[in-house]
């Protein structure tokens, strides 16, 4: 049997899978997303056009390739719909191209009503969750009373939906939280009808047939490891499994089934929302990642934090992964810096660690290492052979410091902009 190759973030989300699994996407069958929510938005960019992806995979553009939602990922129907018909109005037509799994399951009019009045609870502790409802999906998912894309087929359907609504709303008015769910709901029975029109599979089935077939697979995960709900930074997580492992219960395979592991990261590091960033910049230079970088979420809008390139986490990630491949993201945006720097471990009162901690005080301090900028335009460059000598240093620096080699750099946002090391 074949096997299940898998492409995730190292750091806290937006490395650029959309593009990678785009441009690896040939070499597949299929591509099944085994993870996430709406909330996760991958962008793509070739002939000129832009596309931002929240919840179908990036291996929707290369034409006669299967698409898989896998059971590991919430689906938002309206957002499902509105992501649907902008793609077909480009030429995509999804119904011949995507599955989605009968066990995945569906985020409810109401559970986005419920992640805003948490949040509103939090006060300043709050998460800073986007409001899709995600988290309380997953909630659900886990106490046992959530709903399945494949109850959308039973003819207890609107029972099921009810008894569910009626259980959050006792939440809601426990909470004290006023809202109007009408215009909401409407919607989103005209969205179910829709998804309806997508063919529902038993998806750990279909992935092992492919495999049995001889067919090769490309797992596709959101977010990042750093946001991974067992060893990311938490509490300032998501509410799934963003690593590796989460590719067996996220689409239905054995651990023996997992091939490669690609693993993304930006050349420098960003986060959104709350919670702690080590190597956060405050100052111009921060500011000038952040405007060259164009670091402002896809679906969101947020502004993203900035700061240098994080070895101690990105090694952590590579541990939990079983990273066999490394792809370097975003290259080109530190073109014109005279120095970079990269921390090589971190100072916790005092006591040097090249360990990730359980607890990221704000007394630690990142220990950094320097390099010279290599003060060109990698987007000009067609081979690694034709980098800077600078640029060089610092990825072959990487490589030592990991012991995973980085087979692809990508040095632009476009498609073509990327170079694959043999």
């Amino acid at each position: 049997m074949k096997k299940v190759d898998v492409i995730l973030g190292l750091q806290w989300g937006d490395e650029g899978k959309g593009k990678v699994v785009d441009v690896l996407t040939p070499r597949y069958d299929v591509v099944a997303r085994f993870q996430g929510g709406p909330n996760a938005g991958h962008t793509l960019e070739f002939n000129g056009e832009k596309y931002v992806l929240r919840s179908i995979p990036s291996g929707i553009f290369q034409g006669g390739k299967t698409n898989v939602i896998g059971n590991g990922v919430v689906i938002d129907a309206i957002l499902f719909r509105a992501e649907a018909e902008e793609l077909a109005k480009s030429g995509h037509d999804l119904t011949r191209q995507l599955c989605i799994s009968k066990k995945a399951h569906l985020i409810l009019p109401t559970h986005r009503l419920l992640d805003a009045a948490y949040e509103a609870a939090k006060g300043s502790a709050k998460i800073g969750t986007t409001g899709k409802g995600i988290g309380p999906t997953y909630t659900d998912k886990v106490s046992r009373s959530g709903m399945r894309v494949g109850d959308l087929l039973s003819p207890d359907f609107r029972e099921i939906y009810s008894r569910a609504k009626a259980r959050h709303e006792r939440i809601l008015r426990s909470l004290d939280y006023s809202y109007d769910l009408a215009g909401l709901e409407s919607q989103w029975f005209e969205a179910v009808e829709f998804l309806k029109r997508f063919r529902f599979i038993d998806s750990e089935y279909f992935i092992n047939g492919t495999l049995a077939e001889g067919k090769s697979v490309l797992a596709e995960g959101a977010q990042g490891t750093l946001l991974d709900i067992d060893f990311g930074s938490y509490p300032f997580v998501t509410s799934s499994n963003t690593v590796s492992a989460g590719v067996c219960t996220g689409l239905g395979i054995a651990p023996n089934r997992i091939g490669e592991v690609f693993g993304i990261f930006k050349a420098y590091c960003t986060r959104v929302g709350s919670g702690p960033f080590p190597t956060e910049l405050f100052d111009e230079t921060g500011d000038r990642l952040c405007s060259v970088g164009h670091e402002f979420g896809a679906v969101t809008g947020r502004k993203r934090r900035c700061g240098w390139l994080d070895l101690v986490a990105l090694k952590y990630s590579i541990m939990i992964n079983g990273v066999t491949q490394l792809i370097m993201m975003k290259s080109d945006v530190m073109n014109d810096f005279d120095t970079i720097r990269v921390a090589t471990a971190y100072d916790i009162g005092g006591q040097v660690s090249g360990e990730f901690p359980y607890d990221i005080a704000d007394s630690l301090k990142p220990v950094y290492t320097d390099f010279e900028g290599w003060k060109c335009d990698l987007r000009g460059c067609k081979s690694y052979g034709e980098f800077p000598a600078a640029f060089r240093r610092y990825v072959e620096f990487i490589e030592r410091e990991t012991g995973v080699p980085v087979r692809i750099i990508s040095v632009g946002p476009d498609r073509g902009e990327t170079i694959v090391r043999e």
